[in-house]
């Protein structure tokens, strides 16, 4: 008869402890989203995606702005939808046109796999991945979906994960931006200001850390899709311009006052 093992002789490799997820107060939350979105209607960029809800160009800005500055973007944004205007126009082209097309912005990842997704989209339609065809968005004051694409692209952000070449926040942007879902996203810019804001001990790039920065984002969301949209907007927008990963301009940030990292505190 064989010997028994001992499997109390040894220990086993130390394991780190679980990082819990930092409590964060009702109060503040509100208070975070509505001097949040308040600042944003006074101070945010007038950029051309912001005035669409055709899921296809929001798409193309958000796969154009990964690596990528909002001024490059805004050029060659504006002449890559005059060639390919809609889903079937891209889908109908060739890669190497598609490549063309894309040639400055780099990272042709991102160009080969926007073609991917058009030609899956356009053979299979939103119902492979789950999806009823939704109802294009009344954008009001915004430009109303195209509804062609809109009937093509799904509009939650599961279904939206399946595409080629979209991962969590690109889903987040699109449902959110596009089809008025209440979906969190998480960038560069998203992750720094939750972080600061708080739970300063976690870091925004570190792998452990990502699935409380994402809760922490789910937790700061308002009730609907409509203020969703500010809301995720406004959030980049801080990021980018006031709490930037040089600089933290606390004196003219709007939600100071909930900041566990603001100076002086």
């Amino acid at each position: 008869m064989g010997a028994a093992l001992n499997v109390g002789t040894r220990r086993g490799p130390r394991r780190r402890p679980r990082r819990a997820s930092p409590r964060l107060d009702a109060a503040e939350l509100r208070e975070f989203g509505r001097r949040l979105r308040a600042w944003y209607r006074r101070n945010a960029r007038d950029l051309p995606w912001r005035r669409t809800r055709d899921p296809y160009h929001i798409l193309v800005s958000e796969l154009m702005l990964q690596q990528t500055q909002v001024s490059r973007v805004l050029e060659f944004w504006r002449r890559f939808l005059e060639r390919f205007p809609t889903l079937h126009d891209l889908a109908a082209a060739r890669e190497s046109q598609v490549l063309e097309a894309w040639a400055g912005l780099g990272y042709y990842a991102r160009a080969r796999n926007l073609h991917k997704l058009s030609r899956a989209v356009v053979r299979e339609g939103p119902r492979a991945w789950g999806d009823a065809p939704p109802e294009a968005a009344d954008a009001g004051h915004r430009v109303r979906a195209d509804a062609a694409t809109a009937a093509l692209l799904p509009a939650e952000p599961e279904s939206l994960r399946r595409l080629p070449g979209i991962g969590a926040y690109t889903a987040g942007a699109v449902a959110t931006f596009a089809f008025e879902r209440r979906a969190a996203l998480v960038d560069t810019n998203v992750a720094r200001v939750l972080t600061r804001v708080f739970a300063p001990r976690l870091h925004p790039k570190r792998p452990r850390d990502q699935k409380h920065i994402w809760a922490i984002a789910e937790a700061t969301l308002p009730r609907t899709g409509t203020a969703t949209w500010t809301h995720n907007q406004a959030l980049m927008e801080l990021g980018a311009l006031v709490c930037t990963a040089r600089v933290k301009r606390c004196g003219g940030c709007p939600v100071r006052t909930v900041c566990r990292s603001r100076e002086g505190r």
